[in-house]
């Protein structure tokens, strides 16, 4: 792909970049629905088909330990395909997860279950690294801002799927599939959706244009070093990217023992789908604002202020468990933890390291960060299962976070 010309001006390229950002939240809306309809049907479906709620943060831990597991291939191939082939290929990915979770339910088979649930998780990787496409072409002052726009995005699937439970399962039944799966086929029209958008949108290809550019110029020619290797030789982005998986950590492993606690307290679906709605909107509705101030003062205060709203919901969850209006008040409160810390900590790990290396930085990030919140989801089932709904077993990992974030009291200048 050529290089932009030399004449082109600024008024031009960022009116590329506000294009690019367009269709990746298109992208993510689609996504969202996607992600959305299946959240809490997962952990009940779990439940469901293994007979122990003991088994219920399995649905969590499974989506995020496949978009672990798929982080890495799908930032190889953006690499060497460009964002709008790695994108599409993780939402074709999520569609066969889909078809498999539906399938798995028919069989009432656990494993294939699992993998089902596995294979969706490539909606959840391709969603994370839509956030990285939005900032290959950004300018420095405007890269988290840009970042929060796209993870905003998410909003409007995120909120509106877990809303169409009811109507999923009536969907469900009129194909005649078991009960909890409407959801997901509601899902795979979704990512079917998604996968057109980045295929036939997403051009010029944002990834390649920026590598072409830095070609042209001399200064931007891929890295050959991998993801690890580059996170082994950089300080600041060992400490980035730890502080985006502690954070998604604690997100995953209170989150996931919401549905299953409200259910076995004689909440009905819709609350608990409406709780989860109101969570998502914790997640992703202010990241602009997030984002803004990330830009505005800088990365580190934004994550602490995430760090900081943590700490409140986990502290509401462990005080009011019993009351499901305060549970919902805790899992907003968590919400809006991750979206600061995750707006703000994925500019830092952007930033991190010379441009030539941040795809493959940005990969083994979106892994770390999935193996902990598979490790959260895999802790919550039987943290649920011993003690009961405890905000406070996950208050050592944001501790971890907080210091992780103050080793250094000067935060390092970006790099551009």
């Amino acid at each position: 792909m050529a290089a932009m010309h030399p004449t082109d001006t600024t008024a031009q390229r960022r009116a590329l970049q506000r294009r690019v950002v367009r269709v990746l939240a298109l992208g993510q809306v689609l996504g969202g629905v996607g992600v959305g309809a299946t959240l809490a049907l997962g952990a009940l479906l779990v439940t469901e088909v293994s007979g122990s709620p003991a088994w219920s943060g399995m649905a969590a831990t499974m989506n995020t330990l496949g978009a672990a597991l798929l982080a890495v291939p799908l930032a190889r191939l953006a690499r060497a395909r460009g964002r709008r082939i790695s994108l599409s290929t993780g939402a074709v990915t999520a569609m066969a997860g889909a078809g498999v979770t539906i399938g798995a339910a028919v069989l009432t088979s656990f494993p294939v279950l699992l993998l089902g649930l596995a294979l969706l998780g490539a909606g959840s990787a391709l969603n994370l690294q839509s956030r990285f496409a939005a900032t290959d072409l950004a300018a420095d002052d405007t890269r988290a801002r840009d970042l929060s726009l796209v993870v905003w995005s998410t909003t409007i699937g995120a909120v509106l799927g877990p809303n169409l439970f009811v109507p999923g399962e009536l969907l469900g039944r009129a194909l005649g599939l078991p009960e909890l799966t409407g959801g997901f086929v509601i899902a795979l029209a979704a990512q079917a959706a998604g996968a057109l958008v980045y295929l036939t949108a997403l051009r010029p290809d944002p990834l390649l244009l920026a590598v072409a550019e830095g070609e042209a110029a001399g200064t931007g020619r891929p890295s050959p070093a991998g993801g690890l290797a580059v996170l082994r030789s950089s300080a600041p982005a060992r400490r980035a990217v730890l502080t985006v998986a502690l954070s998604h950590a604690v997100m995953v492993a209170l989150m996931s023992m919401t549905p299953v606690h409200l259910t076995g307290h004689g909440a009905s679906l819709g609350l608990v789908g409406l709780t989860i709605s109101l969570h998502v909107a914790g997640m992703y509705a202010l990241a602009p604002v997030f984002g803004w101030l990330a830009d505005r003062v800088g990365r580190r205060p934004v994550v602490l202020l995430g760090q900081s709203a943590f700490t409140a919901s986990l502290v509401l969850a462990w005080l009011a468990a019993a009351a499901p209006a305060l549970v919902a008040v805790s899992l907003v409160l968590l919400g809006l933890g991750w979206s600061a810390s995750t707006v703000a900590g994925s500019a830092l790990v952007t930033e991190a390291v010379p441009p030539a290396e941040r795809p493959q930085l940005q990969g083994v990030s979106d892994l770390f960060m999935n193996l902990a919140g598979a490790a959260g989801g895999a802790l919550a089932g039987p943290v649920l299962a011993l003690v009961g709904f405890d905000g406070l077993s996950a208050a050592l990992l944001v501790l971890v976070a907080v210091v992780v974030l103050l080793h250094r009291g000067r935060q390092p200048a970006p790099v551009a």
